[in-house]
């Protein structure tokens, strides 16, 4: 048995979010599994689909719906996890077979960030882990959560840091929408996005979010519509 994982709190992303990621995993992830949603608000979110309430954890200063909190991944409440824990942001889309993201080699997976080259730090985007082995990453940031903040860039860089060496998925498997599926200006305004060969799971930092660029809305920008997204984000 394995776990793939998500957290959603606040209002940002609605339960579709959470939905279509459980059927996204369902269509790629041939092996037994077990998929669990950490939130602050059910409603909405396919009945089925196992909801924790997310572990409190030390923010200090930092807002509630600060990224950091991302970290109550690695608490003792979810230590009980079976597996290998696969953790997903929301606003990704899955388009290939997610089996090879659980055999590949690691203590801790993540993407390198694509910004950040050669320097060790990951995009949290999509990360594996096993449960109960990083207790002493969330307790070290929890225990000066200000310092820290202060100190690091955001909570990938910290896990990153904590974690090392982490071991980088190969860089087709998860590519970024904006850097990778974007023609370039003045392209973008005349033709669609593109899906990149040998991509598993395209991540959407920031906007456009997998709704937006399928209908081709950015806000302040122009894109063309991307047919490929209602295919797969469903």
């Amino acid at each position: 048995m394995n776990t793939v994982i998500c957290m959603k709190w606040g209002t940002m992303y609605g339960p579709e979010y959470v939905n279509h990621l459980h059927a996204m995993v369902g269509r790629h992830l041939h092996r037994p599994y077990r998929f669990v949603c950490l939130t602050d608000d059910t409603e909405g979110i396919t009945p089925g689909i196992e909801c924790r309430p997310i572990p409190e954890m030390q923010l200090g200063g930092s807002p509630w719906y600060s990224g950091w909190r991302k970290l109550a991944v690695f608490a003792p409440e979810l230590h009980d996890l079976p597996g290998p824990v696969l953790f997903f942001d929301l606003d990704v889309v899955i388009v290939d077979a997610l089996d090879p993201f659980f055999d590949h080699p690691g203590e801790l997976c993540i993407i390198e960030n694509w910004t950040q080259r050669g320097q060790g730090i990951g995009n949290s985007s999509v990360f594996r882990f096993e449960a109960g082995r990083h207790l002493a990453l969330l307790r070290d940031f929890e225990a000066r959560p200000d310092q820290v903040i202060a100190q690091v860039a955001n909570e990938q860089t910290w896990i990153s840091q904590q974690a090392a060496p982490v071991t980088f998925w190969p860089e087709p498997w998860v590519q970024s929408f904006k850097r990778h599926c974007l023609p370039p200006r003045p392209l973008r305004w005349f033709k669609a996005p593109a899906l990149p060969a040998d991509a598993r799971v395209i991540a959407f930092h920031g906007h456009p979010k997998p709704p937006e660029a399928r209908d081709g809305i950015w806000p302040g920008r122009w894109i063309r519509p991307t047919p490929w997204i209602a295919d797969h984000w469903r």
